[in-house]
């Protein structure tokens, strides 16, 4: 890849939801402001690799793309209206070239836009990780456990019910941002766990380091808000970690081998003073539960104390709250350090009907080690087999196929 192509991706990648923002703030049409964006990136591609990449990159292209906008309006608005926008558009790209390192930060707005009652509840969180990570959705469907079909359809009518109902944006007064909370912490904690589980290292402190900064923004807007607090502190018990993640050849360590040695001790301690407040603030939800299980292997492995039943009944109170075939599968392994390798599986029966489980590789992958531990050398092969076929990033397919070598090898 050049020059160009190489500054056209970084951007993407580190500034599409900043532009996005931005760029819909006025006009409300995210649909429209993406398609203006991606014809804005098309022009880049063709004219940076002739005249060189501009110093100021994402001012480059969002003047591109509001040109591409106003373009839009002349052929769709009426005379008057149609001035009226194209005024204020321009003010917005006189402004930009005054300020050529200050592009206005609207994403929290947008996230909670995206987050209004008028739009489907199912569908708020995966129209935030669109509009401002600019995941694909069929990325967002593999989240989320939906046909991409079907996610795709949804995305298209929340954008077109934005634009539609002209939802404002901005960030919600206090008393209207709970009931938009919910939506906008899943949505941050889903861009957080594809950042952690890309592939590529270098991939992975930028989507999950910016997962944590709108985290962060969140909490300052909700100081009083436990799940806020919660969620912020579940992202810093696994960021803590990510040093110890691979060795130094590069192959996946798991957590029970990982040198806590290399731990973040300043991100724990962050973490666990959040739990803390949260946990003083009111009653438990899923983040704080989360949390709650995370400290809770912190303590094993930093203190040596024996916490799987505690890991356990954490479990059941979030499955209890959530219901989720995830949590099922993360407490039948949890379980085995208790009760065995059978009894997890047989916790593992309700997801065998489950066809989301087909293509879930961290199914596969836990039931593979579960039926290993309990001697079905056979079944364990077959099930770690599938869970190499669907595991994606290189250093834990090493790792599985190691595992595989070895089970045969018995």
């Amino acid at each position: 890849m050049d020059e160009a192509g190489r500054a056209a991706e970084r951007v993407a990648r580190e500034s599409y939801g900043r532009l996005v923002a931005f760029l819909s703030a006025r006009t409300r049409d995210v649909a429209g402001a993406e398609d203006a964006l991606g014809e804005a990136f098309t022009s880049a591609l063709r004219v940076w690799p002739a005249e060189g990449v501009p110093d100021n990159p994402d001012a480059w292209l969002l003047t591109a793309a509001r040109r591409r906008q106003t373009d839009t309006v002349r052929r769709t608005q009426t005379r008057k209206a149609g001035e009226e926008h194209l005024q204020l558009i321009g003010d917005e790209i006189e402004a930009v070239a005054d300020e050529q390192d200050v592009i206005p930060d609207r994403r929290l707005a947008l996230m909670f836009a995206c987050a209004h009652p008028a739009i489907e509840r199912a569908v708020r969180a995966p129209l935030v990780l669109q509009t401002i990570l600019g995941l694909s959705a069929e990325d967002i469907a593999a989240a989320f456990m939906i046909p991409p079909k079907t996610m795709g359809q949804r995305l298209v009518r929340a954008k077109t019910r934005i634009r539609d109902a002209g939802i404002p944006f901005r960030v919600p007064d206090p008393e209207e941002l709970p009931e938009r909370l919910d939506a906008v912490l899943d949505a941050i904690y889903a861009a957080y766990s594809k950042g952690w589980n890309e592939v590529g290292d270098d991939a992975v402190p930028e989507l999950a380091d910016e997962a944590i900064w709108l985290g962060r923004m969140v909490v300052s807007l909700l100081p009083d808000e436990p799940e806020a607090k919660g969620m912020l502190a579940l992202m810093f018990y696994t960021a803590a970690r990510r040093a110890a993640r691979r060795d130094a050849a590069g192959a996946y360590v798991p957590l029970e081998q990982q040198d806590t040695g290399l731990w973040n001790n300043s991100l724990i301690a962050l973490a666990e003073d959040l739990l803390h407040q949260a946990n003083a603030a009111g009653p438990s939800g899923r983040y704080q539960i989360e949390a709650a299980i995370q400290s809770a292997h912190v303590a094993r492995r930093l203190a040596g104390v024996s916490s799987w039943p505690a890991v356990v009944a954490l479990y059941d109170h979030l499955l209890a709250l959530t219901g989720s075939p995830v949590v099922i599968l993360n407490r039948a392994v949890a379980r085995a350090e208790v009760d065995g390798p059978r009894a997890a599986l047989a916790d593992l029966t309700p997801l065998e009907a489950d066809k989301r489980m087909l293509s879930y590789q961290p199914y596969w992958a836990a039931k593979g080690h579960l039926l290993a531990r309990a001697g079905d050398t056979a079944p364990a092969v077959e099930a770690l087999t599938i869970a190499v076929g669907l595991t994606t990033d290189e250093a834990l397919k090493a790792y599985l196929l190691k595992r595989l070598a070895s089970l045969r090898a018995t």
